[in-house]
């Protein structure tokens, strides 16, 4: 009986397990290629979570969005603003596009967690609200620059 509650338990803290494991920037920026996808380019790393379910994410998942958002405005300060800097004309404005798209993943993943964290019992409401109005902000910038190139920034960091 020992042996039986035993593997029970660990089968059930297997299927809870998180399902998202540690990445590189690189991999899941969403910054080059072409404006005006930004969201569903975004929803597209994050397909793993079952949006049915936020109330059961798990705490690694919610880690994992937290330091996406974290290594995603690292690059925005030391990658892309320095670069926009340093830029003009079309190289500047694709970059600007790179650097809302990043943005746009940045914030899906903020929205996300705190959409999980409000399933789960926490009043996230005021948070929410504002991180909601920030991602509305940039999808509409991305999808105003549609068909626009919009330039990758290669930038070294990994998740949590």
């Amino acid at each position: 009986m020992r042996f039986s509650l035993s593997l029970i338990a660990a089968c059930a803290a297997l299927v809870q397990a998180g399902v998202f494991t540690q990445q590189n920037y690189n991999d899941i920026s969403i910054s080059g290629g072409v404006a005006g996808n930004a969201q569903n380019e975004a929803m597209a790393v994050f397909s793993a979570l079952d949006l049915n379910d936020l109330a059961n994410v798990d705490k690694d998942d919610l880690d994992f969005l937290n330091s996406v958002n974290q290594i995603c405005n690292d690059a925005e300060d030391e990658a892309f603003n320095p670069a926009i800097d340093a830029a003009s004309g079309e190289e500047a404005d694709a970059l600007q596009r790179g650097k809302i798209k990043n943005k746009v993943l940045k914030l899906t993943a903020s929205v996300l967690k705190l959409q999980a964290q409000a399933a789960q019992g926490q009043d996230t409401s005021a948070k929410l609200a504002e991180e909601q109005k920030k991602l509305d902000n940039n999808i509409s910038q991305d999808e105003d620059e549609a068909g626009n190139a919009s330039t990758f920034l290669s930038f070294d960091a990994t998740t949590d």
